[in-house]
């Protein structure tokens, strides 16, 4: 048996992986063309040439069955159609995929395998396009190992035989332009591996799945028209770090539901959740990961589709709506992505053409021990290629104004979780993860080259230095880093009974002794109300009159302090019990007084936030804020100043860690001045005593917190006042 023979056997197997070499049209010399087809069932074949209308020419079965072959007089290279008939009397007419040269350059492979392919997407996964006139959708996935990748689907009776693709040498890249296939086909990669096993998996790269537990890719194809112009809208609104930042983060599936409990769409929830963000006096909501994932309860951090927003709420149009009708209304989105790790679901990324190709293959350095899942291997180029191209299609495609990188600080380390023997130590003998914080650092001096106004913000918990130093001064390049020490020590600080709280003072004052360190984001996030850890309002100590005092007043002087605001979703109803995402915001709370008291509390609070400069402008700088007394750990009080760049924003925060009020105190200032109250928690509104209600004080010369000037105020129990000095 010669090699055509022995490759041509393979083809009709499943084995082959050059099928264009053999099948399709071929040059013979002398204005000779031969066309070859496989079809092991076909009773016979016929060609159709486009240029010669419906004139049908006879192929024959060649010596080994199911491959037709026929020899035509041609000089150009004409296209044609395929006309089979079986026995049963049927038949199968189609343009034969075979007869197309590559979609993908030279060019873009070696850029894919370089790992700066930054369009990757753009060819990667599923597109529909027309070659040579002709209508269909190219088919691109990489699996280097494989013997053998075909596309099945619902257009081919999910058969791995009838289209098997090209490979693309050493690239690693399978392609192949089937010809009719359009919008809504469901398909799947059929990977016959290095160890003569079938894989079937859904395309890394695809951007619209089928609703859980299917797990087919669909065909899309964007036909959104953007109203909205950019966002923000020039150079000087973008620079976030002197603009308000009050983020909403928010679970798409459990922020609100329809009355049978059914989710609502993309377009549903841009309908009420844009009006309440701007209601609140939100800035930015930022999404809990809506790619596509298999299992609702890990609320989207398990992706398998990383290119897909989740069909659970819509099309991808559909999610481009939300983002630009947020935009029109001026509101930010910041989408949840997870780079970290993905599940080990057999349908997805994980061992991909049957060796461990995303992730890596010791589980020392490829598994979560946390989460049971993978992690990527961010040394190899085509992974690291997948990420980044990933990140720049949702600020590009959807047009998010940032991203939200979970897990880094287990990206950071090798020896994250694990203990000892479990990991490998870097080539220098350390437990940082090098190829990791490489590829951080990549990921975020391409995202500031391509889109300078990006946020990109790091959830990250250790003290690593550097996160959002600019990567030319060695530091990763994020945007902003989440407070994690201010949250955990302050959370610790509130849940004190008061009559402990002096011994733990240094709990509320330690976050400004390290704050100009990073730009921080203050977070109560999901992860504070979840898995055990109670709710807001019953982490507090006391009675219930005490809880709510104390809840007003822990998430006032997370707006006070410096730094930009993330506030979880349902946080501003102060419920009773911790979230699930199988029951959603407890919205008929608002029925009862305290907490629609706390809804109307945390509105104006939030609208108090975006009308003082002094609450923003200068978060990162020095000259913003000022303490007057952090060290009253026995009263539990503490006074600072928060300034604006303009200097006529001073705002005085005075607050009461105790229960009881102080009706007569002496007050140091910074300046001389009157001041007027302009905020104040334990007002009778917001469910407070009301035993305190300052209005408009004149400074004396009498020296208090070692200031010459000083006020008499009155300072509510379990509370705070912010008092703003008149011009």
């Amino acid at each position: 048996m010669n090699e055509k023979e022995t490759a041509l056997k393979s083809i009709l197997a499943g084995t082959c992986n050059q099928p264009h070499k053999y099948l399709g049209m071929h040059d013979m010399g002398a204005g000779k063309k031969l066309i070859r087809i496989a079809s092991i069932e076909a009773k016979s074949a016929f060609i159709c040439f486009f240029e010669k209308g419906e004139e049908l020419h006879a192929m024959q079965e060649s010596s080994i069955k199911g491959i037709w072959e026929g020899q035509f007089e041609l000089d150009e290279w004409p296209l044609y159609r395929v006309h089979l008939t079986y026995e049963d009397g049927q038949v199968y007419d189609y343009i034969d995929p075979y007869q197309f040269l590559p979609q993908i350059t030279e060019d873009e492979l070696y850029l894919f395998n370089k790992g700066d392919y930054r369009r990757a997407y753009e060819k990667m996964g599923s597109h529909k396009m027309v070659v040579r006139g002709v209508e269909g959708t190219l088919f691109a996935v990489w699996a280097p190992t494989a013997q053998r990748v075909s596309v099945v689907g619902s257009f081919n009776f999910w058969n791995g035989l009838q289209h098997p693709m090209r490979s693309l040498g050493s690239s690693g890249v399978w392609e192949l332009f089937i010809p009719g296939v359009t919008d809504g086909a469901l398909y799947k990669y059929e990977i016959y591996t290095q160890f003569n096993t079938l894989r079937l998996k859904s395309d890394p790269y695809g951007v619209y799945f089928q609703l859980r537990p299917d797990t087919a890719s669909i065909v899309f194809d964007s036909k959104y028209k953007w109203q909205a112009g950019q966002f923000p809208p020039d150079a000087e609104s973008a620079n976030s770090y002197e603009k308000p930042m009050n983020i909403y983060e928010v679970h798409a599936g459990s922020w609100r539901r329809h009355d049978d409990w059914s989710w609502m769409n993309y377009r549903e929830m841009a309908d009420q959740l844009i009006p309440y963000l701007k209601e609140m006096g939100y800035t930015h909501v930022e999404l809990m990961p809506i790619m596509e994932h298999p299992f609702d309860g890990s609320w989207g951090y398990q992706v398998s589709g990383y290119f897909a927003a989740t069909s659970r709420f819509g099309n991808p149009d559909d999610l481009r709506c939300f983002i630009d009708r947020a935009h029109s209304a001026g509101i930010g989105v910041i989408l949840d992505w997870v780079p970290a790790h993905f599940p080990k679901d057999d349908f997805a990324l994980a061992r991909f053409d049957g060796t461990a190709l995303y992730e890596h293959e010791d589980p020392r350095l490829g598994e979560h021990p946390d989460w049971g899942t993978y992690i990527f291997n961010f040394g190899r180029n085509e992974v690291k290629n997948f990420l980044i191209s990933n990140a720049l299609y949702w600020l590009r495609e959807f047009r998010a104004d940032g991203l939200r990188i979970d897990a880094v600080a287990s990206m950071l380390f090798l020896d994250y979780s694990r203990s000892t023997g479990e990991w490998i130590p870097n080539r220098y003998g350390g437990n940082e993860n090098l190829e990791a914080i490489e590829f951080m650092k990549h990921l975020n001096s391409v995202i500031s080259g391509e889109f300078p106004n990006a946020l990109i913000i790091a959830e990250e918990s250790t003290a690593f230095g550097g996160v959002t130093k600019a990567v030319e001064k060695d530091g990763l390049g994020f945007t902003y880093k989440w407070n994690m020490g201010w949250m955990n020590d302050f959370l610790r600080y509130m849940s004190k009974d008061p009559i402990y709280r002096k011994y733990h003072h240094n709990d509320l004052t330690f976050s400004m002794l390290y704050h100009y360190s990073e730009k921080f984001i203050l977070a109560i996030s999901h992860d504070e109300v979840v898995h055990g850890k109670r709710s807001l309002l019953n982490k507090m100590p006391g009675d219930d009159w005490q809880k709510f005092a104390n809840y007003k007043l822990l998430m006032g002087i997370m707006m006070l302090h410096p730094g930009k605001k993330l506030n979880f979703m349902g946080n501003e109803l102060a419920p009773w019990n911790e979230w699930n995402e199988t029951q959603g915001v407890e919205w008929h709370l608002m029925q009862w007084m305290p907490h629609s008291a706390a809804y109307h509390y945390i509105k104006n609070l939030n609208h108090l936030y975006l009308t003082e400069a002094a609450l923003w402008e200068m978060d990162y700088d020095p000259k913003g804020f000022t303490w007057i007394d952090a060290d009253n750990a026995s009263d539990s009080l503490i006074s600072f100043v928060r300034r604006d760049k303009s200097g006529k924003g001073h705002l005085l925060i005075v607050a009461n860690f105790l229960p009881d009020a102080h009706y007569d105190f002496r007050q140091g200032v910074l300046e001389a001045g009157t001041y007027s109250e302009i905020f104040n928690s334990d007002l009778a509104e917001y469910n407070g005593s009301g035993v305190v209600e300052n209005t408009r004080h004149a400074t004396e010369p009498i020296a208090a917190h070692n200031q010459p000037n000083s006020l008499m105020i009155g300072i509510p129990p379990l509370g705070f006042i912010v008092l703003k000095k008149e011009s």
